[in-house]
């Protein structure tokens, strides 16, 4: 059984960075300023294909576990939609958070990509369970640099209660 814990609004962080994945370009391009709806970012190549996986957030830790490893990779490079200082990853699925004024619920952790292996082969291993949450959108709307990001709901498995 799970359940949800409804408190207060409670401010956690705030948005670093802000990216998109063009057609045809291997990199990701930083924006001020993310559209997004139910089918995801707009301007995304991902865009409508997974509303699973409508966005990709990612903590300053991830990168900071990749520096203390002695491994440089530029912000945007673990394919991130959203970068915050607030780590997510222990979120439980279900979770709902804002981000300025849109609403996200947390749907899955992020799965291993191959792909970091050409920036390092360490890579992978050390961000097994630390590259990254996907989320959907519940509500539509604007996300931009600087926005905070708030727990609405926190999702509870009742085996943690």
């Amino acid at each position: 059984m799970n359940c949800y814990l409804m408190n207060r609004e409670r401010v956690v962080g705030k948005i670093l960075e802000l990216f998109v994945s063009k057609k045809g370009d291997s990199s990701r391009t930083s924006k001020e300023k993310l559209t997004v709806d139910e089918n995801g970012v707009w301007e995304d190549k991902f865009y409508g294909k997974e509303p699973n996986r409508s966005l990709l957030i990612t903590s300053l830790d991830s990168y900071n576990l990749a520096k203390g490893k002695n491994i440089s990779v530029a912000h945007g490079t673990l394919g991130e939609n959203i970068l915050m200082d607030y780590n997510p990853y222990m979120l439980n699925v279900g979770t709902q958070i804002r981000v300025g004024e849109v609403i996200l619920e947390i749907s899955q952790s992020c799965t291993l990509c191959k792909s970091l292996t050409k920036i390092d082969n360490r890579l992978p291993k050390l961000l097994k369970n630390d590259r990254g949450v996907f989320a959907r959108v519940i509500k539509s709307g604007h996300i931009h640099k600087s926005d905070e990001v708030s727990i609405l709901y926190f999702k509870y498995d009742s085996k943690e209660l």
